[in-house]
Parts: structure tokens; sequence; C-alpha cells
């Protein structure tokens, strides 16, 4: 069966989060993106526990559905393809604490088949941590040690390391981070079979690292708002259960690929300093070694810097990682049309294109263009850019978002087009 999972995303419980990060809100949400299995996140608050436990039913598969799932739809007149959308228990927890000499902080997803395991997990974690401080909770403790909790309780409790290439609080990150899985996890390295690339790497940046050929690379939208959800997702094409779907990632036999964002386009792909607005290629803060050239002070090292100082390959040279790159359809309205994706004439123009093509991954990638031609050419002619990762991308850096930008040359032909 073919499938697509977001399996990291957040509740409102989780600081700097949308106040509507609601089961029901997340269920229409991924009914417009296209979801079929989504993580609740934030499995670890006491509070959130308790509503999954009382709106989410229990399937025989490790997945859970919502009893009383909406009848409106995300937006008001919103009409989109119908998705039967299941959920996994998920959360993100931020590990701190002292390894050879460093202050590390270090981001892993968790996952859970039942409430059951869930709470042993939490009653566990209690001892290390203020599990109602935050949906993202900071226990103090090692990442081997939490691995190898999930490990004692159940088999088939998983931990993934997070976003691994963030500067300050992933594995391999420049600034609290290791050199390897092995350094992170010691004896038990062997249970780490998965790693999430994050929004600034992508799975052939990561290949470049001979250590990392063993581990799948997943993808998922780390969702703090609706409209982020399914940015980055995991497909599958494997028996639908949360059992198979995890044997999949262990074995990437059924495992299908990924939807990624473009990596240049992360909040920390190259290097820079924010307060002064400084952007640097990994050659330029070699030349005003790592110090911000405005100011003087150290700059933030990026992803692309990272994997440049880990990586013993030039480019990646094995692995069949396969990966499709999707600019989300707000951010490509806005794009096209010049206007912001939270304006009245984007909403409205994502209302009528989702109403005829049913959810945004179909339109993305799976809907001929032709068929968008025939609706709307600037539509058309981006999402086939998009396809052929024709669109540039001004590379974001500390903290701040890159810009989609389209070539001249597709600027023009995109003027040309709105004359029709």
């Amino acid at each position: 069966m073919h499938y697509t999972a977001d399996l990291h995303t957040h509740s409102h419980y989780a600081e700097g989060t949308s106040p509507s990060l609601n089961l029901e809100s997340l269920y229409q949400w991924a009914i417009v993106k296209g979801i079929n299995i989504l993580g609740t996140g934030d499995l670890t608050h006491p509070l959130w526990i308790k509503e999954l436990q009382e709106k989410l039913s229990p399937c025989d598969n490790g997945l859970f559905l919502l009893k009383n799932p909406p009848k409106e739809t995300a937006l008001p007149r919103l009409t989109p393809k119908y998705t039967d959308v299941h959920f996994c228990l998920s959360g993100e927890i931020n590990c701190e604490y002292v390894s050879g000499g460093r202050r590390r902080r270090v981001h892993h997803l968790i996952y859970s088949p039942s409430f059951e395991v869930a709470l042993q997990i939490n009653k566990r974690l209690s001892v290390y941590g203020n599990l109602l401080e935050d949906g993202r909770p900071t226990i103090h403790l090692s990442s081997r040690n939490l691995l190898e909790i999930l490990l004692e309780i159940s088999p088939d409790a998983y931990l993934i390391p997070a976003h691994v290439w963030t500067p300050w609080v992933s594995m391999l990150g420049s600034d609290c981070g290791y050199n390897s899985v092995e350094e992170c996890f010691q004896d038990l390295s062997d249970f780490i079979f998965a790693l999430e690339t994050g929004l600034s790497t992508d799975p052939a940046m990561n290949r470049r690292c001979s250590k990392l050929d063993r581990y799948t690379m997943i993808s998922n939208s780390d969702a703090h708002s609706l409209t982020n959800l399914g940015r980055e997702a995991n497909l599958f094409q494997a028996p639908f259960s949360y059992y198979d779907m995890f044997d999949a990632l262990k074995t990437s036999t059924g495992f299908a690929g990924t939807f990624e964002y473009f990596p240049e386009a992360g909040k920390y792909s190259y290097d820079g300093h924010r307060q002064c607005k400084i952007s640097l290629s990994v050659a330029e803060t070699r030349l005003y070694k790592n110090r911000c050239p405005s100011c003087g002070k150290a700059l933030t090292i990026g992803a692309f810097n990272r994997v440049e100082q880990l990586a013993d390959r030039t480019t990646a040279t094995c692995i069949n990682d396969s990966c499709k790159y999707i600019v989300p359809l707000l951010q490509l309205l806005a794009e096209i049309y010049n206007a912001l994706p939270s304006g009245k004439r984007i909403q409205q123009a994502y209302i009528k294109v989702i109403n005829v093509f049913g959810n945004e991954f179909d339109l993305l990638h799976s809907t001929p263009l032709a068929d968008i031609q025939s609706y709307d050419r600037k539509l058309a002619k981006a999402i086939e850019c998009m396809r052929n990762k024709m669109i540039d991308v001004t590379p974001g850096y500390d903290g701040v978002y890159g810009r989609f930008n389209f070539s001249i040359e597709d600027k023009s032909l995109l003027t040309q087009l709105s004359m029709f």
C-alpha cells in the first residue's frame, strides 16, 4: 500500500507553536495536504496525552483514529479529497547533559505503539525533567540513556535523532553535537536505524558521510503551525501499520523516499549572523575565520558547513534515496502572484486550487502538468520548475528562512503567461 507520513509535529503545548494545534485541526489539515499518517507530537506532556486518550481510538495495528472527526473542513468553502487520517503516538525530547567535557543539547523523536507504552515512558522520564513545562520537554539524561529506557520498556518503542544537522540542538550540530552516531549512543548505536535530515539538508548531503550509509534518511515537517504540515514527509510502499512502517525504516524495504523542502531554504543552511544580516557560504566563513565581518562575533555555523566538516566524499556516491522536492503550495502561490501567503488573495487562490485538484501532494507531484495548465498556466509553469529543481533559493542562515526565487528567465515567462 502506498501512503504518506509526517512523523514530527507538535501540539499547542509545545513552546513557540500555534494555539490551533489540536487534534481536530491537525486532522483537517492532514486531509488538505494528503497525509495518511500524522504524528501526534508531544506524547510526554501530561495534558496532551490525556487528551489523546480521550479523543483517539486505538486500531489493532499500532495506529489511532480520531473518534469524532470534525465535519467542517480546514477553511470555509474548502472541499479537499477525503483521506482516512491515522495518528501515530510521537514526541520530541530535548536531552541536556555533559558528555566528553562538553555541554550537549540533542533533540530526539520518540514513538510508541500504545498508550500503555507511552505512559510507561512518561513515568520513567518524569524523574529527569518537568514534563508539564513544555510539549518538547528538557530531560537531563544522555541520548544513550534515553534510548536504553525506551528499549527496556518495549521493543516497539523507537528513537530517531531529530534534524541531525541543526546547529544548536542536534546530534551532529556544530554547537552542541557529536561527530558520529557511535559517539552519541556508544554501545547502543546499533539500535539507531534512521536519521531525520531536517529542513536544511537533504538525503544527498547526508550521503557525503560514509558513516551514515546504513541509516534510512527520513524527513518531516516539524510543524509549529497548521499550514506547515507536510512541508516534508515520508513515502511508504508497505503494509499500513505502525509495525510495518518502522520495519520499512529499519530495512529500507517498503520505504519509498521523501518529500523534501529545498535545503537551501532551511533556516540553518548557510553560516551567518542574524543581528547583522550576514549570510556566508562555507568558503566565505573560512575567509573571515568563523567571525562576523560586521561586528566580529562568532558566526552560527550552518548545516552546509557542518556537513562539509564531517564529509569524506565530495558527492553522494551510494544509496538509492528517492526524494521529490516541494515548495508548500501557499508559498508557491505567494511567489508567483507576488503577495503574502497569509493575504486574502492567496487564501482564496489556495482554496480554489485544492477544490480542483484534491490535496497539495497530488497537485505538487502527481497531477499531469497538462491538467494544471488548463487550469492556470502560471501555476503549471511554477510547479514544472519546482519538480525539475529549477527554482533559485536565497539561502537561509542563523534562524532566518531562505527565500524562493524564480530565475530571470522564468519570471519573464511567467509575465508572458499572465497575459493569457
